[in-house]
């Protein structure tokens, strides 16, 4: 398949085959790249990215790079690196030139931090992966999406819903950034634990594949510091090359599958209407959560501060 491409972008090795399963070839993943860039590059800004790199293609070993090392990326940003104290400065995209370097240097997929570089100890988000066990059927997943949202909606958090890109589907609640990580993480285990409690059946609350057969695993743990979640409009690094789609609540039912767009078809949804325009609108405290959940945790904007004497009581 031909390829074109604006002028000025530039790519090698434009015919390898980087997805048996479908033919999908570096140039196709470039041209998506292309395509997506306005979509793609709003979420990766002011945000550190980890970035799955596939030198291999999909199937191949597969890296997941966090810091800069001797990464040279034209247009890649590296952050202060009192950020991440002891280590390789934290990355950044900002750019096209730096999205599309990075499609050149074989990076499949393209994850963020739940908090903005500038604010990096208050995250701004609490995200929830629903993963199924084996067995569970998609109409499920889809069933426990939304009563993730229902109880999200009883703590006075609005949420956000989008594809995976893989097996599952991912609930995005909007947060104002004033509580540190260690808050943000007991509410979220403190959401999943109260999943489980209420229907067992349905909900796992911990991970691995024996504990979650016939039953949903919501992942909590993206919730912890240096934690990330693939960035809404990454592909991913998976047979078939799936794509993680924001969509409306509305559209729950109709989805066949957590990569129900791919590179290959992703096109006509790219033209369409944002489905989270009201997304920096919806950003809530997370006070309320806190308080009816139990989770006794002191307001910090920094990270010293969410150290203190951090506790979690239970009200049963």
């Amino acid at each position: 398949m031909r390829v074109e491409f604006p002028e000025g972008v530039r790519i090698t090795h434009p015919d390898r085959v980087i997805d048996v399963t479908t033919g999908i070839t570096k140039a196709e993943l470039l041209r998506y790249h292309v395509d997506a860039a306005k979509r793609l590059l709003p979420p990766l800004r002011g945000r550190p990215v980890a970035l799955v790199r596939g030198p291999e293609g999909v199937g191949g070993v597969l890296f997941f790079q966090k810091h800069a090392r001797d990464l040279r990326i034209p247009g890649l940003k590296r952050l202060d690196p009192k950020l991440d104290p002891g280590r390789e400065p934290l990355l950044e995209i900002t750019s096209v030139e730096a999205l599309f370097g990075a499609v050149q240097m074989n990076v499949l997929e393209f994850h963020t931090w739940n908090a903005r570089s500038q604010a990096l100890e208050n995250p701004d988000r609490l995200v929830f992966d629903l993963d199924p066990g084996e067995g569970v059927a998609w109409r499920r997943v889809c069933e426990g999406a939304a009563v993730v949202r229902t109880l999200l909606q009883e703590l006075e958090l609005e949420s956000f819903l989008k594809t995976s890109g893989g097996r599952g589907l991912h609930v995005i609640a909007p947060l104002q950034p004033r509580f540190a990580w260690d808050a943000v993480r007991r509410v979220a285990q403190a959401v999943v634990q109260r999943l489980a409690q209420i229907a067992p059946d349905r909900f796992v609350a911990k991970s691995g594949p024996k504990n979650r057969v016939g039953r949903i695993f919501v992942d909590y743990l993206r919730n912890g510091r240096g934690a990330t979640t693939v960035a809404a409009w990454s592909a991913r690094a998976r047979p078939g090359m799936g794509i993680s789609v924001p969509v409306h609540w509305t559209e729950l039912e109709s989805l066949r599958s957590g990569d129900h767009w791919t590179v290959r078809n992703v096109g006509e949804r790219l033209a369409m209407e944002d489905p989270w325009m009201d997304y920096a609108r919806a950003r809530r405290s997370l006070r309320p959560a806190l308080q009816e959940l139990g989770v006794d945790v002191p307001r910090a904007r920094n990270r010293d501060a969410s150290a203190l004497g951090n506790r979690v009581s239970s009200r049963r």
